[in-house]
């Protein structure tokens, strides 16, 4: 059976203290259940303390046997920021502002940047999978878009990674698989109403936010957007664009991260949950948050084991 891990942002010692407590312990340098797997949602890197530590960690369970890891929007932006554009000379396919540096400046400086250590890293980033869609269960990291979902299948090989070949259309906005990689990477976005910004945690302004897609009866801009609280306020009550009202199919549990919920975990409804509870916030109310899912077609909140940000 498997245990499903939110995002975990460098915040190595975190992740230990959960998968001790999940009952994983360390056999021949890896972390091993006898009747489990771990499962990775992504965002493995970037904001927390131990960046190569964490990557270690889940990369050694994943070659070992006994863990699953998909692509987080911090994995493949790492990638892009390394890879070179071939069509603007010394540029990459993440363009290397500032504001995008400040994003991945913790990781590139505890990996070192263009060390070997970084190459290496950055090439198991782009050997793991989109998505997986097994039989019982889904996991993605931001989105179960099923439109976009299958535009990636007309890209991606039999394992859900995306091909060498790929990295570039997916970078170039305006292109079907970047819109596709947009959306189940880093979530469905929407055009704030006019005359509506905010400013994002890096500090850049926003004027398209994205949107509690999991949220299946939202039908106005304030039920449906994910903005902060300052905000909440001043978004009117719209009718959404049809585009922006997704609906879960429920064939299957899924399960994904990236969304920064706070408070104490529990799964969304029977067939949805998200397990990104702010570790790499790095705060004493901050969780790391997985789910030991059993087989059962109905999620239950009672299964979710978490370690607070003070690890306890």
């Amino acid at each position: 059976m498997l245990d499903f891990i939110g995002d975990v942002h460098g915040h190595a010692d975190h992740l230990e203290a959960l998968l001790r407590k999940l009952g994983y312990r360390i056999k021949s340098g890896a972390y091993y259940h006898p009747g489990r797997k771990a499962v990775f949602l992504g965002d493995l890197i970037d904001r927390g303390p131990k960046q190569v530590e964490t990557v270690n960690i889940a990369r050694s369970m994943v070659d070992a046997g006994n863990a699953l890891a998909i692509l987080g929007n911090h994995e493949y932006n790492g990638v892009a920021w390394m890879t070179e554009d071939p069509d603007v000379p010394g540029g990459f396919l993440r363009e290397h502002t500032e504001s995008n540096r400040r994003q991945h400046r913790v990781f590139l400086d505890q990996v070192g940047e263009g060390s070997k250590l970084h190459m290496e890293m950055v090439d198991w980033f782009k050997s793991l999978p989109v998505y997986i869609d097994d039989t019982q269960f889904r996991a993605v990291h931001a989105c179960w878009h099923a439109e976009h979902i299958k535009i990636l299948d007309t890209y991606l090989d039999s394992n859900k990674v995306l091909p060498e070949g790929c990295w570039v259309p997916a970078s170039r906005e305006g292109t079907e698989l970047y819109d596709a990689i947009e959306n189940v990477l880093k979530g469905l976005e929407v055009s704030l109403p006019e005359g509506i910004s905010y400013l994002d945690a890096d500090g850049n302004p926003r004027t398209k936010t994205r949107t509690r897609w999991w949220l299946e009866d939202a039908k106005t801009y304030r039920d449906a957007l994910l903005v902060p609280k300052a905000i909440q306020d001043r978004i009117p009550a719209l009718p959404l664009p049809e585009y922006a009202k997704l609906r879960y199919d429920q064939d299957k549990v899924l399960a994904f991260g990236h969304y920064w919920f706070r408070g104490s975990p529990e799964v969304i409804n029977e067939h949805m949950v998200c397990l990104d509870y702010s570790i790499g916030k790095g705060e004493p109310t901050s969780i790391l948050c997985a789910y030991r899912w059993d087989g059962e077609k109905k999620l239950n909140s009672e299964n979710l084991v978490y370690i607070g940000g003070d690890i306890q």
